[in-house]
């Protein structure tokens, strides 16, 4: 059994006290002749875990650069509003 440790920013309104996602997973290896490790099969559950906990990061990422940005926010609310109001 491996633990993957997937390093992530702080997003203090989410998350607190956390610095790492932590999954827990047991890799299978695919080795070459010599018996050096090339490749590795996961469970699907094991994958899938994974795929989420980065869409995560990727989210906070995202969330994080638009916080630091000096670009004008709209209250989603709003921006449905706007998005409606073109449609018709």
């Amino acid at each position: 059994m491996v633990w993957v440790y997937i390093k992530k920013c702080i997003f203090a309104e989410l998350i607190k006290n956390r610095d790492m996602i932590t999954v827990k997973v047991n890799p299978q290896y695919i080795t070459d002749h010599v018996g050096r490790k090339m490749s590795v099969v996961l469970p699907i559950k094991d994958f899938k875990s994974i795929m989420e906990q980065l869409e995560e990061l990727e989210d906070v990422r995202l969330y994080d650069e638009a916080k630091k940005s000096k670009e004008l926010s709209i209250p989603i609310d709003k921006a449905f509003e706007m998005i409606e109001a073109k449609r018709k």
